[in-house]
C-alpha cells in the first residue's frame, strides 16, 4: 500500500488536518448555492440584453449561432459572479445564512 492514506495513519484517526465543521461546511454550501443563484439571474439578464441582436450575415448566423451565444452569456455570468457578481449572491447568502438561525 503507497497511497497516502495509508501511509498516514493519523489521516485514519482524524488526528492529521482539521476538517472543516459541520457549521463550515453548511456555509460553503449555502455561498456556494448563492454563487450559483447569482449565475443563473445574470445569465437570464444577458439573455434579455442579447435578444435583439441579429446574426452577422459574414457569419452565417442560424440556429448554432443561438446557441452559441447562449453558452456565452452562460459563460459570462460564471465569471461575473466568480468576481465578485453583482452583489445578489452576497445578499441572498446573508438570507439564508438569517433563515438559518435557531431561534431560543
Amino acid at each position: 500500500m503507497t497511497d497516502a492514506v495509508s501511509s498516514r495513519p493519523d489521516a485514519l484517526l482524524g488526528l492529521g488536518p482539521q476538517a472543516p465543521s459541520p457549521k463550515q461546511g453548511a456555509e460553503a454550501r449555502a455561498r456556494e448555492a448563492a454563487q450559483q443563484f447569482e449565475t443563473m439571474f445574470i445569465t437570464q439578464m444577458l439573455e434579455q440584453m442579447s435578444t435583439g441582436l441579429k446574426a452577422d450575415p459574414n457569419f452565417g448566423g442560424g440556429p448554432a449561432e443561438g446557441i452559441h451565444r447562449s453558452m456565452l452569456n452562460e459563460e459570462y455570468a460564471k465569471q461575473i459572479a466568480r468576481r465578485g457578481g453583482i452583489g445578489v449572491a452576497d445578499a441572498i447568502y446573508r438570507e439564508m445564512l438569517r433563515m438559518q438561525e435557531v431561534k431560543p
